[in-house]
């Protein structure tokens, strides 16, 4: 395998969905390899090592699930189903575990089961440069900026140094989606330099600070670079917005999450958003679209649990 092939692989992960829903469990399990790869040199790990903090990134940094039984054992889908070009898995005694058995962790915590990114993978990885690459690309195809940073602490990856990674290398045949130039700027205005949910518009002498273009539905999720997919939040604001603790109703006003607890005044202050309108752009500037409504509603806000049955190879 080359880099190249490698890349490749990563690229096209298989992703079968319910009701439409993203499924970011292969990368996030990936990302954890990799930063455990980083830390040690190897990646080889149990499913009893990875379950509990790959199933947490996965409750963190993907769609919500009814069942808090079928939260704490969300490691097993990729465990079971991650490409075995990429991943060899075995039980106790030696024997491959292939991609068609239970994903149930009683059965693979029964078996032992340990899982390995493969000789050639773990030979490419041990180049800086490409492991920078991989990650990168799996940041940059399934979550958003704000999320990247906060997986990158999760499993231990030094986000500055995959940024010195060569972004043409990181999306074999340079395909990856590059953002639209001058759309930031265009959101912002659009909203008059203010967060649109507590309308912070903080200056340093001429220079607004901490406030930040969001996209709505995603950019890695096919979101378009447009006004009517975006927001200008506050950096407070964008983070919990791409986390699913802040949504947006149908009629654009802001929802909270049920699940968002806070002690604090300050953290409390969270909690007075919900139900307050959006702030209206300026005049012949378009109001988000209830299409990127939805998508957020569905895929990111934390508050209305869907099915886990997910992704079947």
């Amino acid at each position: 395998m080359s880099r190249d092939e490698l890349l490749a692989s990563l690229a096209r992960l298989r992703q079968a969905r319910v009701g439409q829903l993203r499924a970011p469990h292969k990368p996030l399990l990936l990302l954890w390899l990799f930063g455990q790869f980083a830390a040690t040199g190897s990646s080889a790990a149990s499913y009893e090592q990875a379950e509990e903090p790959v199933s947490r990134l996965i409750n963190d940094f993907g769609p919500p699930v009814a069942a808090p039984a079928a939260a704490r054992q969300r490691a097993a889908m990729p465990f079971v189903h991650l490409e075995r070009e990429l991943w060899d898995v075995r039980d106790a005694h030696g024997k491959e575990i292939r991609p068609d058995v239970p994903e149930r962790r009683a059965w693979l915590l029964e078996k032992r089961a340990v899982g390995r990114l493969r000789p050639a993978v773990e030979g490419l990885l041990a180049d800086a440069g490409t492991l920078a690459a991989a990650a990168r690309l799996l940041l940059d195809e399934h979550f958003t900026p704000i999320l990247a940073d906060l997986i990158c602490a999760e499993v231990g990856l030094d986000l500055a140094s995959l940024d010195l990674a060569d972004s043409a290398a990181a999306v074999p045949g340079g395909q990856r989606r590059e953002r639209r130039r001058g759309f930031a700027e265009e959101v912002l205005r659009a909203y008059a330099y203010q967060c649109s949910m507590c309308g912070f518009d903080g200056t340093l002498g001429r220079q607004p600070v901490g406030i930040e273009a969001a996209h709505v539905q995603w950019h890695s999720q096919d979101g378009p670079d447009k006004v009517s997919n975006a927001l200008a939040l506050c950096a407070l604001h964008h983070a919990l917005f791409d986390l699913g603790v802040l949504g947006i109703s149908d009629d654009r006003r802001i929802r909270v999450s049920s699940l968002y607890v806070a002690r604090s005044e300050a953290g409390r202050a969270i909690d007075a958003l919900a139900g307050q309108p959006l702030l209206t752009p300026r005049p012949r500037q378009p109001a988000v679209d209830i299409i990127h409504i939805t998508w957020h509603a569905v895929q990111v806000f934390k508050d209305q649990p869907a099915s886990d049955v997910l992704i079947q190879a």
